[in-house]
């Protein structure tokens, strides 16, 4: 593809998102970011001060409405949509089901899943139209099928998001638009930290887990910022945790004892 690539970013104003919208810049592309209000998409944009090859509008991607508003300002801004990433996440205290609130419990879903399903649908009809396009879905933990302690919300909805994605590949194997998968791993933001929220204790155990398998945003987004940037079909999978690098670093932590401190980086 000539010329500069135009690529919406879900959920872009921290974390990730940011770190994503940021990294594509640097690679020469035109981003486009939402995010909850406008304060924090004018906020985002001005950190990643790159003038006209950025803009964002606000947006709840649990409305398709809102998620069709964003692909109409990218549109009207830079033509057309190279590129759709569905990142826009959100996850709750970890905490017993039946504490969880019922409002809490479904945001959640409607974030993590019905954002998705959203974004999908509205990039797919546009993308159709220009002819062309990549749709990314962001998977995270419980997308394998792993489970963990009080991660039984969030962890459906990525496994969700998981058989989404698989199904959608083989629907449009011979569809000029491909969808795919984005897997960051396990990495550091306000997302993963708040799940512990008044609960010290039990954050001070998860760290020793996640200094062995976890990551820095600025150490993963450049990863997946080339990937994206790669020919793809449906289907495609760009993978920063993989088997491979997560037997390396629980072989290097228990067996040449090397330590790792991601909450001390930076």
């Amino acid at each position: 593809m000539s010329g500069p690539q135009t690529i919406v970013v879900t959920g872009a104003t921290r974390g990730i998102g940011l770190g994503l919208a940021r990294e594509l810049l640097a690679r020469g592309s035109r981003v486009v970011i939402c995010g909850r209000s406008q304060e924090s998409v004018d906020k985002a944009l001005a950190t990643l001060g790159a003038g006209e090859r950025a803009t964002g509008i606000p947006a709840d991607v649990s409305r398709r409405d809102d998620v069709q508003r964003v692909w109409d300002h990218a549109i009207a801004t830079y033509g057309r949509v190279d590129q759709w990433v569905n990142n826009a996440g959100m996850s709750v205290i970890r905490k017993p089901l039946d504490q969880v609130p019922v409002d809490a419990a479904t945001a959640i879903v409607h974030t993590n899943l019905l954002g998705v399903i959203n974004g999908t649908a509205v990039s797919m009809t546009g993308m159709k139209k220009q002819g062309a396009g990549v749709i990314w879905n962001m998977e995270g933990f419980g997308s394998n099928g792993m489970k963990a302690k009080n991660l039984a919300l969030y962890g459906a909805t990525k496994r969700a998001v998981t058989y989404f994605t698989e199904s959608l590949a083989k629907d449009t194997k011979d569809s000029p638009v491909s969808v795919c998968f984005l897997s960051p791993g396990i990495v550091l933001t306000d997302l993963l930290v708040d799940d512990y929220e008044g609960q010290p204790a039990e954050l001070e155990k998860a760290k020793k887990f996640f200094n062995i398998l976890g990551d820095r945003v600025e150490t993963v987004t450049p990863f997946l910022a080339a990937g994206i940037l790669e020919p793809h079909k449906s289907g495609d999978r760009v993978a920063w945790l993989t088997r491979g690098k997560a037997g390396s670093r629980f072989f290097e932590a228990f067996v040449l004892r090397k330590k790792r401190d991601i909450f001390a980086e930076g």
